[in-house]
């Protein structure tokens, strides 16, 4: 199965897309990475849908991508006696570290490492930020603020404190459980939730001891100081619009997520763009328009891919939500202006073998008109490099490892086959050219472009570009 178009669709699954049949479905409309969500749901459940992900990759005989994605470490107030309370514009109230429940003056903060970063003049958000409470003083034990925009507060809702750096660890007990949990199970992708520094990074990714991919999700403001660096020590970067919607101020979104994809494309990482991107649906069968031009934005920016949440995972439509996607993508990738935009955004290549390559690559496929660029790649370096270079011509990306294959399904324009490992250059193009017939990337008399790196099976070693015409059928 190829898909018509280049950037990817990854979707949450939940109870709305548990089944089998539901997660068939959802591939064959679309989606080309399943993320679970490890903020909901027991290990049972992920582990049942992860057993059928992998059903169905064996009938479809696709790679498909498995995102796993840590809760981190998400700030909570404790409880209140009566479950609810009612603060007032201008009305004091405090935040402790006693934990008995709490009333419309006060409610503990179960996070002692708060106390210690915490000042005056600092805001603090409640609720997805329906709440805006301002500090009047913090002694280490209370945190005194005044009420800026009132409204309902309610059991364990969130805060989020978007002046600090706060000093916390990147992965939770909960976290590094999941974790383990989901590296035994065999994910393609571990998605780091609220990194504030690329130590956060670099933390995870010594665990992780090359079991999976590293993809870091952006939602603090802090994040932003260090972007370059984080993208960095990342595989992939995601911009999570929830939270970081919520500390940022909403005039500020757009432009940080076009700066985030920017610095992506410079560093050669994938990008996914997520939350909300077709929220209505998760009630209603049809978008809005302006939902359809959000996704619409993200693909002329150039992103790898867009994200779907709790559309398919708790929605009412999961279906129609990824095919809906589908089609925007689609259309957008059918425009010119999409091309030119791709185009404006190429950025100057890197003193090595690799970028020489793979921007020759780019130039030869449109100069003679390749039908498709064949990556012939262990690791999955030499096909990342060329999607960095967004070609005109799709990305066959050929490997002996399935592992490699899955990782690159996120990754924009990319199509991954598996095959055996090649040994010279012969063989090579003869696998290539099969290959490409085979996937109906190519007939007899087309052109292709290949590249690959020598010796064979060496990662990181791109420095081979070659054209051939593609000869016999298969």
């Amino acid at each position: 199965m190829r898909r018509q178009r280049q950037a990817k669709i990854v979707a949450t699954l939940g109870p709305a897309s548990a089944t089998k049949e539901m997660i068939k479905a959802l591939f064959e409309a679309g989606a080309d990475v399943f993320r679970f969500n490890f903020s909901h749901g027991t290990h049972a459940d992920h582990h049942a849908r992860f057993e059928i992900v992998r059903a169905v990759e064996r009938e479809v005989g696709r790679p498909i991508a498995i995102l796993a994605d840590l809760q981190g470490p998400k700030l909570r107030v404790g409880q209140f006696a009566e479950g609810k309370v009612q603060l007032e514009a201008g009305q004091e109230f405090v935040l402790d570290r006693d934990t008995t429940p709490g009333d419309n003056t006060r409610v503990c903060l179960p996070h002692a490492e708060l106390f210690e970063v915490i000042a005056a003049g600092q805001s603090l958000l409640l609720d997805d930020g329906k709440l805006r409470l301002q500090v009047e003083s913090s002694d280490g034990q209370r945190i005194r603020t005044k009420v800026i925009n009132g409204g309902a507060l309610s059991d364990r809702k969130g805060v989020n404190v978007p002046d600090a750096v706060l000093p916390i660890p990147a992965l939770t007990e909960k976290d590094k459980r999941d974790l383990a949990f989901a590296l035994e199970l065999g994910v393609d992708w571990i998605a780091l939730s609220f990194v504030q520094r690329p130590e956060d990074v670099h933390e995870a990714r010594a665990l992780i001891n090359g079991r999976a991919a590293v993809l870091s999700k952006l939602e603090k403001p802090a994040a932003l100081d260090r972007l370059d660096e984080i993208v960095q020590a990342s595989d992939a970067i995601m911009v999570a619009r929830g939270d970081l919607g919520v500390e940022l101020p909403p005039e500020r979104v757009p432009g940080t997520q076009k700066r985030i994809l920017r610095v992506c494309r410079q560093h050669g990482r994938p990008i996914v763009i997520a939350t909300q991107m077709l929220e209505s649906m998760i009630t209603s069968p049809v978008p809005t328009r302006a939902e359809v031009s959000d996704v619409a934005s993200a693909i002329y920016d150039g992103s790898d891919a867009v994200m779907l949440s709790a559309e398919s995972a708790n929605g009412a439509y999961p279906l129609q939500a990824v095919a809906m996607m589908d089609r925007v993508i689609s259309e957008v990738e059918r425009d010119p202006l999409y091309r030119n935009m791709l185009d404006a955004q190429q950025e100057t290549p890197q003193a090595n073998s690799a970028d020489a390559i793979c921007s020759a690559l780019r130039d030869v496929t449109q100069i003679v008109g390749a039908t498709a660029t064949v990556t012939y790649t262990s690791s999955g370096h030499t096909s990342l490099r060329a999607a960095r270079e967004r070609p005109m011509a799709p990305i066959l990306s050929i490997t002996p490892k399935i592992a490699t294959a899955r990782k690159l399904a996120l990754v924009w324009g990319v199509h991954s086959t598996i095959s055996d490992q090649v040994h010279n250059e012969s063989e090579m193009v003869s696998a290539a050219c099969q290959t490409a017939l085979k996937e109906g990337f190519a007939k007899k008399g087309d052109q292709i472009a290949i590249t690959a790196g020598m010796p064979f099976g060496q990662p990181g070693s791109t420095n081979l570009l070659r054209l051939a015409e593609v000869w016999g059928s298969i």
